[in-house]
């Protein structure tokens, strides 16, 4: 067999609530979302090389589908960083309309370890996937933007609208109640302007005082309580 040099890649994603950063390794991120205020034209984020070896650091963003302006740029997109060393990473708002809700896009850092000649070797690595809020100028910050979901049962399926500015996140499974019936989102977030359908059982109906427990997400990344909203039919 000949010598290879074997590479695997560990996604980490932070969809779901962040993780103790103890818990990963290679290129950490001092947080677990990168926020950017769209007034200051820029944001920026510091990433620690937690490996005992030098390391490349590649930064690259990703849109969500529904989402695919091109709205930020990485200033240094490839950085070489020296073992417990710290990098900043810079991106810059390009827009040409004015940004005037949250938007959502993923920044992916990933650590590329340098080639060791002659060896036999599964090298590793760790990319970390956050996500990006782009605040516009002027917005206020809300800690429960959930609250502003609204949930409806239409033609058999249960439709949560987002009418506000924020991004919402949170737990993809939703509780009906009372009936204690469990469904499921499609997406653990919410975009502004976004309607999502979840079809609900044949026959099911909304009674009076109906509510969905959902189970949101703080804009960190962090699990917060259970939040019961209220469901009209249509």
């Amino acid at each position: 067999m000949h010598s290879t040099l074997a590479r695997c890649c560990l996604v980490i994603s932070l969809f779901a609530p962040w993780s103790p950063v103890g818990l990963a390794a290679g290129m950490l991120p001092e947080t677990s979302v990168l926020l950017i205020n769209a007034a200051d034209g820029e944001g920026s984020i510091t990433v620690t090389n937690s490996e005992s070896e030098v390391a490349l650091l590649h930064t690259s963003l990703d849109n969500l589908a529904e989402d695919t302006e091109e709205l930020l740029f990485v200033t240094t997109p490839i950085a070489r960083v020296e073992p417990g060393e710290k990098q900043l990473v810079r991106f810059i708002v390009q827009s040409d309309t004015p940004i005037t809700t949250q938007r959502m896009k993923r920044v992916i850092f990933e650590g590329i370890p340098p080639a060791k000649d002659g060896r036999n070797a599964i090298r590793m690595n760790v990319r970390q996937n956050l996500p990006v809020i782009i605040n516009p100028a002027g917005l206020a910050s809300m800690n429960d933007p959930w609250t502003l979901l609204k949930w409806s049962v239409e033609g058999g399926s249960l439709v949560v609208r987002n009418d506000s500015p924020y991004v919402v996140r949170l737990g993809n499974q939703l509780l009906l109640l009372p009936a204690q019936l469990s469904v499921q989102l499609p997406r653990t977030y919410v975009l502004p302007g976004q309607v999502h359908t979840v079809e609900l059982p044949v026959g099911f109906n909304v009674v009076a005082n109906s509510k969905v427990r959902l189970f949101p997400v703080s804009l960190y990344g962090f699990q917060v309580d259970a939040y019961d909203a209220p469901v009209s039919a249509r």
